[in-house]
């Protein structure tokens, strides 16, 4: 036997060879986020070559988030790769704001009993995040909480580390009346105001896996349940070819809440209604509930993931630049003399 094990601990609810077995079942999706392949977890730190060769003023920039209540979808979908792609968008849109590109992430799972494939579903969801962010799965933790929360639930959290030149951190001081709004598409609701739409749904009673005429024949569950897009290596595509001039990442608050973090003060943007190309979803989330216009763009994406603010003379460029690199992204406002977001 095991050295490593404990009769008493397992009685008490935690049993650390399933730990031990979890771990050795993720080493395969951290290899992938990893030069070399390599996954060297299971050490007390997580250790990251620092790179900073062309770089007059390197900054550090960290951001940190979780997937909120979108994950009980996933309980009641069972369905658990996903939301790791959620985690690490959440932290590395937030940090691709200031200009910075992700170095690493690390991961938080806090679970009632630890079942080392679902374990494993949830970190392969994570390393398939860092992928499509381009920065290393360098370590996490998962911890067994027996009496805490069921022991089917857990909850997910972490954090990424980037780096930006100084003279290159987007601040909004060249921002300008005039200048335009771009929008980077959403993939739907992406992990913020899920509170409202399991209120909306009543989705522990409802049917999540039947087909919606409305939403394209696509299941409510396997909609509400599309991962957040990463929009890091699009964005840092941009940022070679185009002066950006600001930065937001559309999540919890809507348009009103974070298009004017990235606006400087005096200055807001103009939207027309019709040129936000809506996806089905939020439509029937508004229908459903009977939510008011204001109440949708002052809590969802709306179909705009991100928004990024150019001059005018550069929109053409940034949008051929961003459409090179996989992004369908459209002329979305116009900063003018102000405050906040006008909606026509």
């Amino acid at each position: 036997m095991d050295k490593s094990y404990s009769d008493s601990y397992k009685a008490a609810g935690v049993d650390i060879t399933a730990g031990y077995r979890a771990v050795e079942l993720m080493k395969k999706h951290v290899a992938r986020t990893m030069p070399g392949g390599r996954a060297d977890i299971g050490g007390f730190g997580g250790l990251f070559p620092l790179d900073m060769a062309g770089m007059k003023e390197p900054v550090l920039v960290s951001g940190t988030d979780g997937v909120g209540t979108k994950i009980k979808l996933a309980f009641l979908m069972d369905k658990h790769d996903t939301v790791g792609i959620d985690c690490v968008a959440m932290c590395v849109n937030d940090i691709i704001c200031c200009g910075a590109k992700p170095l690493f992430f690390l991961d938080y799972i806090a679970c009632g009993r630890n079942e080392p494939e679902k374990i494993a579903s949830i970190v392969g969801g994570v390393a398939e995040g860092c992928v499509r962010a381009g920065c290393a799965l360098i370590g996490g933790e998962t911890a067994e909480h027996p009496g805490l929360m069921p022991e089917e639930e857990y909850d997910l959290a972490g954090f990424a580390v980037g780096v930006v030149d100084r003279s290159r951190i987007i601040d909004n001081t060249a921002m300008r009346a005039g200048d335009v709004m771009l929008a980077l598409p959403s993939s739907g609701v992406h992990s913020n105001g899920f509170s409202l739409v399991r209120k909306v749904f009543d989705v522990e009673h409802c049917a999540l896996r039947v087909p919606v005429k409305e939403l394209g024949g696509a299941s409510l569950g396997e909609t509400l349940l599309t991962p957040t897009r990463i929009y890091v290596k699009p964005v840092l595509a941009l940022l070679k070819e185009v002066a950006v001039k600001g930065i937001s990442h559309i999540t919890g608050g809507g348009f009103y809440e974070n298009m004017p973090r990235s606006i400087p003060k005096g200055l807001g943007v103009r939207i027309r209604r019709a040129d936000v190309k809506v996806p089905p979803i939020f439509g029937l989330i508004q229908s459903t509930g009977g939510i008011s216009e204001h109440d949708m763009f002052n809590t969802f994406n709306m179909g705009v993931g991100m928004s990024i603010v150019v001059a005018k003379e550069d929109a053409d460029r940034a949008l051929a630049v961003l459409a090179a690199n996989g992004e369908q992204a459209y002329v979305l406002g116009e900063i003018v003399p102000g405050d906040g977001v006008e909606l026509l």
